[in-house]
């Protein structure tokens, strides 16, 4: 398994790829923002969107490839715009594609979005995710600390409300200066 940080070329060039990781994601239920089933042209405008904020600094994207590259996974780091909020990001759309479940992959994801965060001097993650799901256990195990559920907060792939718990994870020493993006 190879994990890469991709530019918004590489993402544009994979695009098939990521369009068929996030529809696979959707189509097994998880809750990423989508409802379903998911069509193909709105799947693939959304990563083209994520192109523009990674080529603007405001995403970084790894994606997962199992040689010789077939791609397995995303997770990504969505960074804020304000002058007080530079020390923290958000970890959004950690993906694993179900071929690939159950292999530690989501696992390896997040420790790598983590890594590259307390290497740029973030020092606070957030996240938000379905409560109930089965990444809820991922984040737990990984030292996340849940803050609180909010109900009905988003609709399931099915179009169920359901309630999400947010969660955050201190990086480094408290307090440290962030560095530049």
């Amino acid at each position: 398994m190879n994990i890469v940080r991709s530019d918004a070329a590489q993402l544009l060039e994979a695009g098939e790829e990521l369009v068929e990781l996030l529809t696979d994601t959707v189509d097994s239920g998880a809750s990423v923002g989508f409802l379903g089933p998911l069509d193909l042209m709105e799947a693939d405008a959304w990563w083209r969107e994520r192109c523009t904020a990674v080529a603007a600094g405001r995403l970084t994207v790894w994606v997962a490839y199992e040689q010789p590259g077939r791609m397995l996974g995303t997770v990504s780091l969505a960074f804020p715009d304000k002058p007080n909020s530079t020390h923290r990001a958000e970890l959004v759309k950690l993906m694993v594609h179900r071929a690939a479940r159950g292999r530690g992959l989501g696992r390896r994801l997040l420790a790598v979005a983590e890594e590259e965060a307390a290497a740029r001097g973030i020092t606070l993650l957030h996240l938000d995710t379905e409560t109930g799901s089965p990444a809820e256990h991922l984040y737990r195990s990984s030292g996340w600390t849940a803050v609180g559920a909010v109900p009905d907060y988003a609709a399931d792939p099915a179009g169920v409300l359901r309630p999400t718990t947010i969660y955050y994870k201190r990086l480094g020493v408290p307090g440290a200066p962030s560095a530049t993006r």
